[in-house]
This record gives C-alpha cells, structure tokens and sequence, in this order.
C-alpha cells in the first residue's frame, strides 16, 4: 500500500491551520489535531511515511481534503511516453504511471509528485514552465517578455499613428 510522506503531512496541517486559524493562539481545529497525531507519532518514531490505510479515519480524510486542492497530474501536455519513451520528458512519470493515473490513489500520486520534484528532471520543472507562467497568448512576443530585457522596436509603421 502506498504511504504518505511526512512533508504531505506538514502541507496539510498548514493548509488546515491557515483556513481555521486557532481563535486564541493556542487551540487547534480537529483537523489539525487529528493531522498533528499522525505527524507527532511518526517524528516520535523517526519515520518519514506513514500507511495510506492505517491512518486514522479523521486524519485520513483531513489529508484528503487538503490533496484535493492540490494539482491531480503533473502533465503539461507535451507527452514522451506515447512517443515510446519510457519516461515522459514533459512530466516524469514513466509509461506505467501516465496509463495508470486515474487509477492510483492518492498517496501513489503524491509520491509520484514528490519523486519527478526531488529529480526536477522533466521538462515542468525547467525554463519551458517559466515561460508557460509568462506567456500572453501574444503570436510572436518578443524575446525580451521571457527575459525581461528591453527589446529594439521592430521596424514598421507607428502603432499610434491610427490605421494605415
């Protein structure tokens, strides 16, 4: 069964803390109890994941909660794996993992997540996603959009003097 890494833990109880804020500093709502349990027993233990099944009831579904407001796939749309690669340079995940995503659980995806972050092989996680997050649908920007260095203007007409 797939386990859940302590970090997945931590981004919960945060997660849980910052939507109900303790009213006096002190108390906790019962999802971050419940989360807190989980986390204190496994640094008490000195484990880094813990059992997707054995969970406590209350724990599992506040960590549910806060996965289902995280990314599902890490696609982005540019697929190696149905080239024949055994590994998609897009997102990652090796073939096995593309063809079955839909039906891995939660915590298969997560570590899934965490593997293909810690590599940062792929190409979500190189100067193609930064350009992704700067693009403005513009046909053909000019370089100086994805550098930030001012660019000569093109040679033609004054936009401002109206139409030609």
């Amino acid at each position: 069964m797939p386990a859940i890494h302590i970090t997945d833990i931590e981004s919960a109880i945060n997660w849980w803390r910052e939507r109900s804020p303790s009213p006096d500093g002190v108390s906790a709502c019962a999802q971050v109890r419940a989360l807190a349990e989980v986390y204190a027993l496994m640094v008490y233990y000195r484990e880094t994941e813990c059992d997707e099944g054995s969970m406590p009831a209350k724990a599992r579904q506040a960590w549910l909660d806060w996965y289902a407001t995280t990314p599902d796939a890490p696609c982005i749309a540019i697929c190696s794996t149905s080239q024949g690669d055994a590994e998609c340079k897009g997102c990652g995940r090796s073939f096995d993992e593309v063809q079955h995503w839909t039906a891995m659980s939660p915590a298969a995806k997560r570590a899934v997540w965490r593997r293909i972050t810690f590599e940062g092989r792929a190409w979500r996680f190189n100067r193609y996603a930064e350009r992704a997050r700067q693009a403005t649908g513009e046909d053909h920007p000019s370089a100086s959009a994805f550098t930030g260095e001012p660019s000569a203007k093109p040679p033609g007409r004054n936009p401002s003097a109206g139409p030609a």
